[in-house]
């Protein structure tokens, strides 16, 4: 036969420690998800306009009409992802500072930095670029269920590493685009440029897919805690009778 049981009593949580919001994880993931649509329409004008430029691979011909609206749909898909861009990341900051404060009532002891660091880290240039993560970490760290009296577990941190990861590379690998596609003066150029910049839109995609994944990770497990309390249900299975 099997039983359940919990190796070690689970004490009440802090009074008043909060539930997240669904409302606002949804409004982040659908942020990040218009972000990635627009990626994927720059993808597309991307091709367009490689193949416009590439007069020899037999797609389109080399009339300038139609290398002009190759590249006008190409800075359309441009203006489109510096519109979306701003009030997805200020809509993701939101739900990264209320995570913040409600993982905080679970285990402030885990914290390194105060909640307005959640907010902070963003806006400061270089500390940008590490300074969320160790914010991030300290919270999947207060989310993660403590073990009960005997059991070894720890929770994979890979989803925060992944999102992070993915989220830096992306931004770097698009200012040296931009880079590239600023001082291009020739079709060759160009060419180049824009493959660099579909790499970026490429790795944007999967950024954002990461940092869904991310948010809702952390949002289900700091909800689970808060309902549940903060140690892990442990399942002993014993032998069938």
């Amino acid at each position: 036969m099997s039983a359940s049981s919990e190796l070690r009593p689970r004490p009440l949580l802090p009074s008043g420690a909060p539930v997240s919001s669904l409302g606002l994880l949804v409004a982040a993931v659908g942020g990040l998800a218009v972000v990635a649509l627009c990626d994927v329409f720059s993808l597309f004008a991307g091709f367009r306009l490689q193949a416009a430029l590439d007069a020899g691979g037999g797609f389109v011909t080399d009339s300038p009409q139609e290398l002009e609206a190759a590249a006008s749909l190409y800075e359309t898909a441009g203006r489109y992802q510096a519109i979306v861009y701003v009030p997805a990341a200020i809509i993701f900051i939101v739900w990264f500072f209320r995570m913040r404060r409600n993982t905080g009532l679970l285990a402030p002891d885990r914290f390194r930095n105060g909640p307005g660091w959640a907010v902070g880290a963003w806006l400061i240039p270089l500390v940008n670029l590490w300074m969320p993560y160790r914010v991030a970490l300290d919270m999947w760290g207060a989310a993660t269920p403590l073990p009960s009296e005997g059991e070894r577990y720890r929770a994979p941190i890979w989803p925060v590493n992944a999102w992070w990861g993915l989220f830096v590379f992306s931004v770097l690998f698009n200012r040296y685009a931009e880079m590239k596609y600023t001082n291009a003066v020739n079709p060759t150029a160009i060419k180049d440029a824009v493959l660099q910049y579909m790499a970026a839109d490429v790795l944007h995609i999967v950024a954002a897919a990461a940092a869904m994944y991310f948010a809702i990770r952390l949002t289900t497990m700091q909800r689970i805690k808060a309902v549940e309390g903060p140690y892990r249900l442990a399942v002993a299975q014993e032998p069938s009778a």
